[in-house]
């Protein structure tokens, strides 16, 4: 199986021990998210976790224990845009994070990095000139570190509009996304990237940004070894084109407190939640309760033949 961590919250930034001492206990629980009485126990097995994929907006907490990935695949999606502190309020420095991912890829090797510059909105401090800077700036100073960029305009989900209360928004028609998108495109081959959207509606291959996959069947076939099983993950949205996946985190426990966050109801819940964080528990920021019942969640091979050696 593939494991995500994670699409609900950072991970590597803020719960890399709970995550790495879960390895070393082979398993952990996680809640349904529509059920909080419903928890799965997730196998974390060598024999199980052929893949692995990180999502962060800041590794470097985590990079002190990445050898105890063992002989496990993975590789790290980084965020890293040109938003301040007025969008990205809990982050480092954007100079000091590109620092970071220098360092981060110097230790595990380009082919295991993505850089993921989204969502991008527009306002009047946020114009296309000014992200188009930003790239720029980013892409100059990861140049060699990573094949790929991902990009995705902001989506107005129920959390993100309620997280966003008080920014501007400017609307983005289909041709505007595209004119943005080809000068990025630009930017990103000056710099040997390849280019890819994530999950958007709008066809952006005219203008040389490709369709691509977060749990890529690409990345995954290479670090694996071999090919895969090329199963949609059906929980996600039509227009995206990721592998199946098994998600470990929990929502409303990030505290980086982006403003365009999906994942985070409020400021307050995740406050509730997060005093509830313990390294030593099966859950991430949680416990089980009465009433509360245990399945063990079913690993579905991803490699086409899983009896194949990792080459």
């Amino acid at each position: 199986m593939i494991l995500s961590v994670s699409r609900r919250t950072d991970i590597p930034q803020f719960y890399p021990d709970w995550f790495f001492d879960r390895l070393m206990e082979g398993y952990l629980y996680v809640k349904n998210p529509m059920n909080s009485h419903q928890i799965s126990r997730i196998d974390l097995s060598p024999e199980q976790v052929e893949l692995i994929v990180f999502w962060t907006k800041n590794p470097e907490p985590m990079m002190k224990r990445i050898r105890e990935l063992g002989d496990i695949p993975f590789y790290i999606q980084f965020t890293l845009t040109g938003y301040g502190k007025d969008i990205e309020p809990g982050l480092p420095d954007k100079r000091r994070l590109t620092d970071v991912f220098r360092n981060t890829a110097e230790q595990v090797g380009k082919d295991r990095m993505v850089w993921r510059y989204d969502p991008i909105f527009l306002n009047g401090r946020y114009r296309e000139e000014y992200h188009l800077r930003a790239f720029e700036e980013i892409a100059r100073g990861v140049c060699g570190l990573t094949d790929k960029v991902v990009i995705s305009f902001l989506d107005k989900y129920g959390k993100t509009e309620r997280n966003m209360k008080g920014i501007p928004v400017e609307e983005m028609n289909e041709e505007g996304m595209k004119k943005l998108a080809g000068k990025l495109a630009g930017i990103a081959g000056t710099y040997g990237l390849r280019i890819e959207a994530c999950a958007e509606k709008t066809n952006l291959s005219s203008v040389g940004v490709s369709r691509g996959s977060c749990i890529d069947p690409v990345m995954a076939e290479h670090l694996i070894g071999g090919p895969v099983c090329r199963r949609k993950d059906k929980n996600q949205r039509m227009e995206c084109g990721c592998l199946e996946s098994v998600e470990v985190g929990t929502y409303d426990t990030c505290l980086a407190g982006c403003r365009y966050c999906y994942a985070n109801d409020s400021v307050e819940a995740v406050k509730r939640k997060s005093t509830l964080y313990d390294v030593h528990s099966p859950l991430l920021c949680g416990k089980v309760e009465e009433g509360d019942r245990i399945t063990q969640r079913k690993a579905k091979p991803v490699r086409e033949d899983p009896t194949l050696p990792f080459l």
